[in-house]
């Protein structure tokens, strides 16, 4: 029996309704069912961790929340080709482009064959310390160096591809994919860049020199970042949701990831779309 994996956010209303309904229909389908530990809490029974679910090779996963839900499964199934319908329960949904009104309209379209797969690169970041990988990761958004409560600047040298970019001061740095052109990268005056283009973005937040400017990059470019100079409680985080606190000396390695993340549409939605009604675009 096919296996269809559910991954939720945490506390929405939503849910006490929506998901028993959601199992009973994929049920009634053919689908054999595995839930995280949030949703699993809807229909009393025992979730899973959802870096484990990859082992029961779903043929989709569902995600029911908001864009952060969908960051989060889109790691833990960085590594497999599972595609993702994910239905948004959140406020902007940049990613999560789904109204929930067309669930079961999506997953319907999913089973024929007749929806759209919109793949999305990633990138492969690399914590050095003392010369050596300290820890690595895959992101679907983007990797931020950003300090804590003091107010002091941290120094940086980035490289791009093997030359020499700059070294300024700022209150950190953003490296982001296409998709994560419209999320913290987007806040800091960053260039809005359409999800299928083959680039990365480089953004200082908040440069001493204000001749210091977000860049656009090719997406084989390898971005290298140098701490030279760091005040204390100061955070690389991925995707705005795991973080490791900087020293000084340690280097960040970004490039483009082997991994794509394919999610689920059915065409009718886009980004402008969602520029237009939930950021009003073109209104007086």
């Amino acid at each position: 029996m096919p296996h269809v994996a559910i991954i939720s956010k945490p506390l929405k209303t939503e849910l006490t309704a929506l998901i028993p309904e959601l199992v009973t229909w994929l049920e009634q389908h053919g689908y054999e069912v595995n839930l995280d530990e949030t949703s699993a809490a809807y229909v009393n029974c025992e979730g899973m961790v959802r870096e484990s679910m990859t082992d029961c090779c779903p043929e989709l996963v569902i995600v029911l929340g908001g864009d952060g839900t969908l960051l989060s499964a889109a790691r833990a199934f960085a590594r497999t080709d599972t595609p993702i319908l994910s239905a948004n329960l959140g406020s902007l949904g940049f990613l999560t482009e789904v109204p929930l009104s067309e669930l079961y309209k999506t997953l319907d379209a999913w089973r024929e064959g007749s929806c759209t797969i919109d793949e999305r690169s990633m990138m492969h970041a690399q914590l050095l310390r003392q010369g050596k990988v300290f820890q690595e990761w895959d992101a679907l958004n983007d990797v931020v160096i950003s300090k804590g409560a003091i107010a002091r600047m941290g120094d940086y040298v980035v490289d791009l591809g093997g030359q020499r970019v700059a070294r300024f001061r700022s209150d950190g740095i953003i490296i982001s994919t296409p998709t994560g052109s419209t999320a913290y990268n987007l806040a800091a005056n960053g260039p809005i860049v359409m999800g299928n283009v083959d680039a990365m973005i480089v953004n200082p937040i908040c440069p001493h020199l204000l001749t210091i400017r977000p860049i656009v990059v090719p997406g084989s470019t390898e971005i290298r970042v140098s701490v030279e100079g760091i005040p204390d409680q100061t955070y690389l985080t991925v995707d705005g949701q795991e973080a490791v606190e900087l020293e000084l000396g340690d280097q960040l390695r970004c490039s483009r990831s082997k991994y794509r993340v394919r999610l689920v549409r059915l065409g009718e939605h886009g980004l402008f779309n969602v520029l237009r009604e939930k950021l009003k675009w073109g209104e007086r």
